[in-house]
């Protein structure tokens, strides 16, 4: 058993439809383990991202399934029956591109609204902020209030590019279905609720005293620790 090295924008296309193929073929049979993240990127010749929404994609769909602690097995060779998840996933904005588009947007945007919030704002912002922590010390993450509080800063920037971004953004990210299988494996796990709820106040904290380049800062941090919670656990 190989795969090919693979090179393309989407790369996690190539990978789950070589690893697919396989299944198929019956050099993987029903039952048997793949192999584990770190040798199938040396196969690949890829980072652990494309491999991880490959493997999310054909667990949706209903290939495989993992066993925490034990690794990844083949489920099926046949997709969930009466299911158009495959073509939804294979069509759609990946959760690397999400994250990508993140990193690099939202930064800015913090800095902006340092830099021009208004004290109503601020308070907007504090309340939602407040709220998310409430629900954090509940056991509770509730994605509809983090996104609320990125949205808050983005009206803060008083940019409506910037406004319509993040809009976009909150609604690629409720319809992305791998999104929201890696963000229910990674950062809803209790673990991550404290660390997002500091990152949080410390993002806001420095909105509030008007210091965009700290707001930055902050922000760029908050995004590379998500990139790391999805690709790197």
């Amino acid at each position: 058993m190989s795969f090919n090295p693979v090179s393309s924008k989407k790369l996690y296309l190539q990978i789950y439809n070589q690893i697919l193929s396989q299944i198929q073929l019956g050099i993987f049979k029903i039952g048997d383990k793949l192999p584990p993240e770190r040798e199938l990127c040396t196969q690949f010749n890829v980072s652990r991202a494309p491999v991880r929404q490959a493997l999310s994609a054909l667990e949706l769909n209903g290939y495989i399934y993992s066993r925490q602690g034990e690794g990844v097995f083949v489920m099926s060779t046949q997709p969930n029956i009466g299911d158009n998840k495959s073509n939804v996933m294979m069509e759609s904005v990946t959760p690397e591109e999400i994250v990508e588009a993140r990193m690099n947007i939202e930064p800015i945007i913090s800095k902006f609204a340092a830099e021009r919030a208004t004290d109503e704002e601020i308070r907007n912002i504090k309340k939602i902020e407040n709220k998310f922590e409430e629900e954090a010390n509940e056991g509770i993450y509730n994605p509809e209030t983090d996104e609320k509080l990125h949205s808050e800063i983005a009206k803060a920037s008083h940019n409506d590019l910037f406004i319509k971004f993040i809009n976009d953004i909150n609604n690629v990210m409720r319809d992305q279905k791998m999104w929201v299988f890696l963000r229910d494996r990674t950062v809803t796990k209790p673990e991550y609720r404290d660390i997002n709820v500091s990152e949080h106040k410390e993002i806001v904290k420095s909105i509030e005293s008007g210091n965009g380049e700290e707001a930055m800062e902050k922000m760029t941090k908050h995004m590379n620790n998500l990139y790391d919670r999805y690709w790197k656990e």
